[in-house]
């Protein structure tokens, strides 16, 4: 097997060292800035192949066609551009896709269900390409110096006819929508905010701050945002710098999503729940309150029972 992370400006997307773990160790970097990405991998990886060229499903076909490894089952991190291309790549190859992967071996693929409540297990016969979740495999490092190797991948004189999808432009991320799993900064809501409401209010502050906004399993459960907004084992594992919780208890579903953050404030009634302990900034307070007054001070002016 082998992995594709997609690469830009030297940086590898979360998730792209369990994919070589789950590959073992055999990876090809392809987009701008592929030897950099190189050293942030090579703890794990045994094998690199490097292509400095776009990430596209033509460019990647010709590459693994070149090294000699069109038999390898392909696996790419469910990150925004893993997940962008890898059914591309699939189309491209005439191959099964199994998105949203657990699990990944050449003889089986175990794919995560309804929300997480469910696996399928699959026993694919020919060469696939799958999508293996962010923050669920780990990933175990060894200390030799992976074999590096530069390929050579002419670009293309036209469109393949494989795909009729093209880059028209990329562009700048937008805290307020980005994908979670990719923000620095997150603003998290739970069972403490008081209404629906509350989350266009929450909304407006992570904006404020820069930030995105993430909520827990019951908020998303009784339908006050939508699942893409969900951290947790069953919703999107995250890594963010700074990560702020409003009424957030803690529970273990939720916190084993939280990675490693470099800083955690929460705020809650209750000064001895699971996300208040693990705090480094803990304010012991109504969390609808705190956002009232911290919506007031950074101008996000959507109140409590605004339309």
């Amino acid at each position: 097997m082998l992995a594709v992370i997609p690469v830009r400006h030297g940086v590898a997307p979360v998730g792209s060292d369990e994919t070589v773990c789950e590959s073992l160790g055999n990876v090809l970097l392809v987009g701008t800035g592929t030897a950099t990405a190189a050293t942030s991998l090579a703890h794990v990886a045994t094998h690199i192949w490097l292509v400095e060229s776009p990430p596209t499903a033509q460019v990647i076909a010709t590459a693994i066609a070149q090294v000699g490894l069109t038999a390898d089952s392909l696996i790419l991190p469910a990150s925004p551009d893993g997940r962008d291309l890898a059914p591309q790549l699939a189309h491209h190859l005439q191959r099964t896709l199994f998105a949203g992967s657990i699990a990944v071996t050449k003889d089986k693929v175990s794919v995560a269900r309804q929300g997480g409540l469910a696996i399928a297990d699959f026993t694919p016969t020919t060469p696939f390409v799958a999508t293996l979740q962010i923050g669920i495999r780990g990933i175990e490092t060894h200390g030799d110096e992976p074999v590096i190797t530069v390929v050579e991948v002419p670009s293309p004189s036209a469109p393949s006819r494989a795909s009729s999808v093209s880059t028209v432009a990329v562009l700048p991320p937008d805290a307020s929508t980005m994908d979670l799993s990719e923000a620095p900064r997150i603003v998290s809501g739970g069972a403490g905010l008081d209404s629906d409401q509350r989350f266009r209010q929450l909304q407006s502050v992570s904006t404020a701050l820069d930030a995105s906004m993430g909520v827990t399993r019951v908020i998303t459960d009784r339908g006050w945002a939508e699942h893409e907004r969900q951290i947790g084992t069953t919703g999107v594992i995250v890594q963010p710098d700074l990560y702020i919780s409003f009424g957030v208890s803690g529970a273990v579903q939720h916190t084993s999503g939280l990675g490693q953050p470099e800083h955690i404030i929460s705020v809650n009634t209750d000064a001895h729940c699971p996300m208040m302990q693990m705090s480094d900034l803990a304010i012991v307070a109504d969390a609808n309150a705190v956002l009232d007054e911290l919506a007031q001070l950074l101008g996000a002016n959507v109140k409590e029972g605004a339309s």
